[in-house]
């Protein structure tokens, strides 16, 4: 595998996350319309077609029992994740959802310890504990406004869904070790789909067809971060790449702001000059760990 510095992952790794955090304001869009099974089964059946044409031109191999498994974790976890958060997005204001998500990165930090045998660094540490306090900051500004039981049980909704996003940023990083990012991004679609399928016979409806230029361009822009993110963490460590997350946020408040009209405090502004300050820290890092061995991850 050629060389590849650190930083540029880290910077492909923040393009993937500003392509997904604007696929959650088309989403949230379609969760209000549509309800968020309905957003998301439709979604996912038009990325099966958007990542699997590219995916069935490269002429791939049936990839080993072992791999498998692990798109098929991943894609298990990645279910139960995306319907959690886009349910909570529906009734939260998007620089919110994003805010209580960066729950994750912290969790998946010591994950990638646990399960990667990563090591943990010092400026590592002093990144992330940084961006986590402009999360507190924003969360402090936004407990001071009332927002009722509806919003309360999209926050729950939204934490229960990091704690699988924080698992699934591990396995992200198993997966892109031991397959190609066109073959992450088919799978991960595909399984996904299948999942969300099975409740088809009591819960999919037709959408309008005014709504499907949103699908579509939703399926689009999911793929195209799915494939960017398994690249850059084919390319460094989880535990390197975790703060990347925090940038989201700031796509949050801008799309929250022109989409949906949602209005950003001095608190949010605070918070996200820490998130930012983070992110360059750890970009700028220079006392990398050791990437893990591919077939050390193999279950």
């Amino acid at each position: 595998m050629r060389p590849v510095s650190h930083l540029t992952a880290f910077a492909v790794a923040a393009l993937g996350i500003a392509i997904f955090s604007s696929m959650d304001a088309v989403m949230k869009g379609l969760v209000i319309g549509l309800g968020a099974y309905n957003a998301l089964a439709w979604r996912m059946l038009a990325g099966t077609v958007v990542s699997g044409i590219p995916y069935a031109l490269s002429r791939p191999r049936m990839p080993p029992r072992s791999v498998l498994r692990i798109h098929l974790v991943r894609g298990v976890v990645s279910a139960a994740m995306a319907f959690l958060f886009f349910w909570g997005l529906g009734r939260v204001p998007m620089a919110q959802a994003i805010a209580l998500s960066f729950i994750a990165p912290i969790i998946a930090l010591f994950l990638a310890a646990l399960i990667l045998k990563e090591r943990i660094t010092r400026m590592t540490i002093i990144a992330t504990a940084m961006a986590f306090a402009g999360v507190l900051v924003i969360l402090w500004g936004q407990a001071r406004a009332e927002l009722g039981p509806d919003a309360f049980r999209g926050a729950i909704a939204i934490l229960a869904s990091a704690v699988c996003y924080a698992w699934n940023i591990i396995l992200m990083r198993q997966q892109s070790l031991v397959a190609g990012a066109g073959e992450v991004a088919f799978f991960q679609t595909i399984i996904v789909t299948a999942v969300f399928l099975l409740a088809a016979p009591w819960l999919l409806v037709a959408p309008p067809l005014n709504q499907a230029p949103a699908l579509i361009f939703a399926a689009l822009l999911a793929t195209a971060s799915l494939f960017l993110l398994s690249w850059a963490y084919r390319h460094a460590e989880a535990s390197y790449l975790a703060p990347s997350e925090y940038t989201g946020f700031l796509w949050a408040t801008l799309w929250g702001w022109v989409v949906f009209g949602e209005h950003v405090s001095l608190f949010t502004v605070a918070g996200a000059a820490l998130i930012v300050g983070g992110c360059i820290l750890a970009a700028r890092r220079r006392d990398h760990a050791p990437v893990a061995d591919s077939e050390a991850l193999l279950p």
